[in-house]
């Protein structure tokens, strides 16, 4: 008998699956849960509302700045020592993260952590597809999609539910003893795997793209707090574009480049790119500050607050499969644009956010959301690969990787820094229409609410008046977000229905192309 196909050898195989299924269930916990506890971690440790975002922020700058290099790590090394290593970075991070006695700390650990999430990820959809092989390797990675969706649709959920019990540190301490679980689940049965012919990791340009991913982000982050013109916003925005054209320049020269920047001159590729940037504009984002909008303006725990979301992450379980299925008879391109539509109908809906309303007001347009941007996530993976010649398809998987992870950092700090900005100049001018006057600057007040120990409703050093003016220019910032948001979803559904509902013409191929 073939021991591949022993009983033995089977049983070992679905044991890898299981340990790598769940290995997908924590990525997007650990992106999730933490921005969850952001209010819980603000009154335990501090921090005004940008500090704080640098837990979220820390760890998706990492992961996306890393993504590529540790792929590379996977093929020179072995995937199965990276996807060990990922695991042992969550275990040691997450506890010292839980005995965290400041934010600094804190925040200098989950970049840490996103180090290990980029190494988990890279090397765990290598080693599943070296276990598997024909049908069954579409029905295990239709698994792995279905654990992704798992974490992500009850993620805030559960991690909602381990804050308002526990504490805000037990998140950590069991995204460690899960990943611990992970090892001793399957990972002695892991065959170990390498490239051959890897020619080691692109350090110059991993070393410009991440430090460039970084200056853009502090410069949007402390954008609102300094000034756009300040001197210091200027210059890490300028250094930023400085640190990208240095990336450009020598990615272009080099023999094997991380990001080999020639499939951008197919239309249809860049098309794709927006996927992952619109989606982490209009989807990433909202599940890490509608939590905080549901804590600290309706003053729901954060169990509720992670159980409010509901209707906007569980269609991540069902309709990127759905989407699949219908991309056989339809356009992958218009499926897209139609998600898009209706993520934008959601958005408009919600630009009736209410500091009264009930949770019922907000599902169904949370729910439209979730289904709009469940179309194209369940498409553009393949999409980034049958835009451009076969013989490119890998390193545009690698590309489409890379502007997933960092568009949603970018994303994310955006609408955290616009937030922030926004409530400032709504809360001023109330204040000056009615001659109310702030104990603090408005711009340090809106970055205090979304902090969870800013604004007292009594007896500190903001009265109850300022504390409900506050939250109503919070309130309205958030609809003037969405607005905007809807904007975009319809943009990005017109560049879908127009540039990838054509079929694909394959350039004459490149002289030395490989």
């Amino acid at each position: 008998m073939d021991k591949t196909h022993s009983p033995a050898a089977t049983d070992d195989r679905y044991k890898v699956l299981a340990a790598i299924c769940v290995s997908a269930v924590i990525i997007p916990l650990v992106f999730t849960g933490p921005a969850i506890s952001t209010p819980a971690v603000g009154r335990d440790l501090g921090g005004d509302q940008s500090a704080l975002g640098w837990i979220v922020n820390a760890y998706a700058i990492a992961f996306g700045g890393c993504v590529m290099a540790a792929g590379a790590i996977g093929d020179q090394i072995g995937r199965k020592r990276c996807f060990v290593a990922g695991l042992w970075t969550f275990i040691v991070t997450s506890l010292l993260i839980g005995l965290s006695p400041n934010l600094l700390l804190l925040n200098l650990l989950r970049a840490v952590e996103g180090l290990g999430g980029a190494l988990v990820l890279t090397s765990a959809t290598s080693l599943l597809a070296q276990e598997f092989e024909g049908a069954q390797r579409t029905r295990a990675f239709s698994f792995l999609g279905t654990a992704f969706g798992v974490g992500l649709a009850f993620g805030p959920m559960a991690s909602g539910f381990l804050i308002e019990r526990l504490g805000w540190r037990a998140l950590y301490f069991a995204i460690a003893l899960i990943a611990v679980l992970i090892l001793l689940l399957g990972t002695r049965r892991i065959r170990e795997s390498r490239d051959p012919a890897a020619q080691g990791i692109d350090w110059p340009g991993t070393l410009l793209f991440t430090a460039a991913l970084v200056a853009l982000t502090v410069g949007i982050v402390r954008g609102p707090q300094d000034g756009w013109t300040s001197p210091g916003v200027l210059s890490l925005l300028g250094g930023a574009a400085l640190l990208l054209a240095a990336f450009v320049a020598v990615e272009s020269r080099r023999p094997r480049p991380m990001l080999e920047l020639s499939l951008f001159r197919y239309p249809r590729f860049i098309g794709v790119q927006l996927l992952p940037v619109a989606t982490g504009f209009s989807f990433i984002a909202l599940i890490v500050y509608l939590p905080i909008w549901f804590i600290v303006i309706q003053g729901r725990d954060a169990f509720t607050a992670g159980l409010a979301i509901l209707p906007l992450t569980a269609p991540m379980l069902v309709v990127p499969l759905l989407a699949g299925r219908m991309a056989q008879h339809v356009s992958p391109g218009l499926l897209s644009g139609i998600g898009f539509l209706i993520s934008a109908l959601g958005s408009w809906a919600l630009m009736r956010l209410s500091p009264d309303g009930g949770l019922w007001s907000m599902a169904i347009p949370m729910l439209l959301i979730g289904i709009g941007n469940g179309l194209p996530w369940g498409l553009m993976d393949a999409l980034s690969v049958s835009v451009v010649p076969k013989e490119r398809a890998g390193m545009a998987a690698g590309i489409f990787t890379t502007m997933r992870v960092a568009g949603e950092a970018i994303a994310i700090a955006a609408i955290g820094a616009v937030l922030i900005g926004l409530t400032a100049l709504k809360l001023e001018a109330a204040a000056l229409a009615d001659a109310l006057v702030l104990p603090q600057g408005a711009t340090v007040v809106a970055s205090q609410i979304g902090a969870g120990h800013g604004l007292p409703a009594a007896g500190g050093a903001m009265q109850a008046t300022v504390v409900e003016y506050a939250h109503r220019a919070y309130t309205a910032a958030f609809q003037d977000i969405f607005g905007v948001l809807a904007v975009l979803s319809i943009l990005t559904a017109v560049v879908c229905i127009v540039t990838l509902r054509q079929p694909m013409m394959d350039p004459a191929p490149e002289a030395g192309a490989r």
